[in-house]
């Protein structure tokens, strides 16, 4: 804690010196990662969906393997918050540090606060400081909007991301980089596919789950795309060896065992389209399958780093009466809360917080209310050899922080919102810099700066 406290009040005063000496002046972070997390060279992400933190990690009956085996394991970040409301705006955070436009705000459905709805291209007005795009809306960034991918790739490091279900229906996705064709159609893996003699498996993909498909500099060069965006079955040989494991993992489970189709009790009316329970029971079965086997491969046991995590927090529902007309309104409602001085981006203006109204007849109104643009809390576990077993840590951390921290691993720059800001005091803690949940460890220095700073119109002599 006191180190914390040190690197905060240092952070201070350097920001202080830069604005009052020099203006403009684009700063650098000196500091090395200074914990065991230093040594890490392979970094696994699990993404589940839209459970509390109370829930996941206190109330539920239903996801005993992360509650009672994994959270024992590694370390538990109680403070860690998603970045947005209702789903795919979290995703992109987590891997290039964008708020959202009005459409990916709302998984770019059409019809709601979006301009342009479905898988379309972002209508782009300009830049925003920290690297963020203005746009009118849509949903796909151009090749020149920065990214973890294109980042690693340029470090000369490897990433694949695992979609389970991708291509399951060909009618709907391909195998590898499935997406829906560019235009105004209609996004098919909205909803799952329930098994068929035609798919026997079902189809529960979902492009909105799939970060990678919104960034026009990885989905244009359809062979590269092809090779790094692929189904979950492969996951299973790439881990046989280190060198077939990639330095980036990122794994999408399908819609039902990532937790959000299904109330996991089983009953009649609440499975899957496949059938199984969903919710909590589903998504503890995914872990108890696959995190064994990432646990045991090479890369991890070597220098692995495995990230257990949520898009976002669940809503609460309320139901009243008119008395006078007898009119219903069912309100689903979002806290929208945040952490960690988030910004809303330059894009939400009128949008968060708002009202999103589903139906409205004289007898039933059904509405979407959010009351705040963050993704609220939500937790997060992490496992590796470096982490302190039964550990836990209540620094505050959102999808920005963990972009962050994945840059200061791989030593890279900062992009979006995971780039501290020192004219705005705007900064955010690297989870590899905790002390509270990793082992002793001096890493080697390295310098970071934001890719925004990097831009020739911000530039400024730096010293």
């Amino acid at each position: 804690m006191l180190v914390r406290l040190l690197k905060r009040t240092a952070f201070a005063v350097t920001a202080a010196i830069a604005v009052f000496a020099v203006p403009h002046l684009s700063m650098a972070d000196d500091d090395g990662v200074p914990t065991a997390a230093a040594n890490i060279r392979h970094v696994f992400v699990i993404v589940l969906e839209n459970k509390n933190y109370a829930d996941t990690f206190g109330s539920s009956t239903q996801d005993p393997y992360l509650q009672k085996t994994l959270v024992p394991q590694g370390a538990l970040l109680t403070q860690y918050y998603g970045t947005g409301h209702v789903s795919l705006d979290n995703y992109i955070a987590l891997i290039s540090g964008q708020a959202p436009t009005r459409d990916t705000d709302n998984d770019c459905l059409p019809g709601l606060t979006g301009t342009v709805g479905n898988y379309n291209n972002v209508v782009q007005t300009g830049w925003a400081p920290q690297g963020q795009v203005a746009a009118s809306g849509g949903c796909i960034y151009a090749r020149d909007v920065a990214n973890l991918p294109r980042q690693l790739e340029a470090a000369g490091l490897s990433w694949r991301g695992y979609m389970e279900d991708m291509g399951n229906d060909p009618a709907r996705e391909a195998a590898a980089c499935g997406h829906p064709v560019i235009g105004i159609g209609t996004d098919n893996t909205d909803s799952a596919e329930a098994p068929s003699a035609a798919v026997p498996q079902g189809d529960a993909y979902a492009t909105r789950h799939d970060p990678f498909m919104y960034f026009h500099s990885i989905i244009d060069d359809q062979a590269g795309c092809a090779q790094h965006v692929v189904n979950l079955s492969r996951l299973q040989a790439d881990l046989q060896s280190e060198r077939t494991t990639p330095n980036f993992v990122f794994i999408t489970p399908n819609l039902c065992n990532d937790g959000h189709d299904g109330s996991g009790t089983g009953a009649a009316g609440t499975t899957c389209a496949n059938g199984g329970p969903g919710g909590l029971t589903s998504a503890d079965a995914f872990l108890q399958k696959w995190v064994p086997q990432i646990m045991n491969s090479p890369a991890f046991r070597k220098d692995g780093l495995l990230i257990i995590t949520f898009d976002e927090s669940n809503y609460t529902a309320g139901e009243s009466v008119n008395s006078s007309t007898g009119q219903v309104t069912y309100d689903i409602t979002f806290s929208g809360q945040t952490c960690c001085d988030q910004q809303p981006g330059p894009n939400l203006s009128g949008v968060r917080p708002g009202t999103l109204t589903l139906v409205s007849t004289p007898s039933l109104i059904e509405q979407i209310v959010i009351n705040g643009y963050g993704g609220d809390r939500i937790g997060a576990v992490l496992l590796s050899p470096f982490v302190k077993p039964g550990s836990t840590s209540a620094t505050p951390y959102n999808h920005y922080a963990l972009l962050k921290s994945i840059e200061d691993i791989f030593h890279l720059g900062h992009i979006g919102y995971a780039a501290d800001d020192y004219w705005t005091h705007y900064h955010l803690d690297t989870i590899g810099d905790d002390a509270e949940v990793f082992l002793p460890g001096q890493g080697s220095g390295h310098r970071h700066i934001s890719q925004w700073q990097l831009d020739s119109n911000r530039m400024a002599p730096r010293f």
